[in-house]
């Protein structure tokens, strides 16, 4: 697991606010027939990389794939393992937090990460993943 210690008020604001939008525009995007939800994410690395995804739903719904966790494979896949701010945008009026798999996923990177939340109809609200996700699963539990 690699941890990157920062505290999120220490995240400049006009860069969580440029987050904010990549969230924002690549949620129209997503793929939601069924919810008609959309939601992107913006995911940003240790090296001032930012990654994108939006959900793709399925009609399998087990099957469908979160905003955080296409933009965490984007990352992972682009040889990134360290994070330290998501931000996400979702088309509802109220807040979506990230889901209990999207959490754990990001957990193993970076449990520390810095997490911006908002809406159609709701301002943005920061949260930290270890907050969102206490006693989460990391391989120290495994062993």
């Amino acid at each position: 697991m690699n941890e990157v210690p920062h505290e999120s008020d220490a995240l400049d604001e006009a860069l969580m606010d440029q987050l904010a939008a990549r969230a924002r525009a690549v949620a129209k995007q997503a793929y939601s027939p069924y919810s008609k939800v959309r939601v992107g994410a913006a995911l940003l690395d240790t090296e001032g990389r930012v990654h994108v995804g939006c959900n793709v739903e399925n009609a399998s719904f087990g099957a469908t794939i979160c905003a955080e966790r296409a933009a965490l494979t984007a990352a992972v896949a682009a040889g990134a393992r360290q994070f330290v701010a998501l931000s996400l945008w979702a088309s509802p009026e109220s807040r979506l937090l990230p889901c209990g798999v999207c959490r754990q996923c990001l957990y193993e990177f970076a449990p520390l990460l810095t997490i911006d939340v908002a809406s159609s109809g709701a301002k943005k609200k920061r949260y930290q993943l270890a907050a969102l996700l206490p006693g989460g699963v990391t391989k120290d539990d495994l062993i």
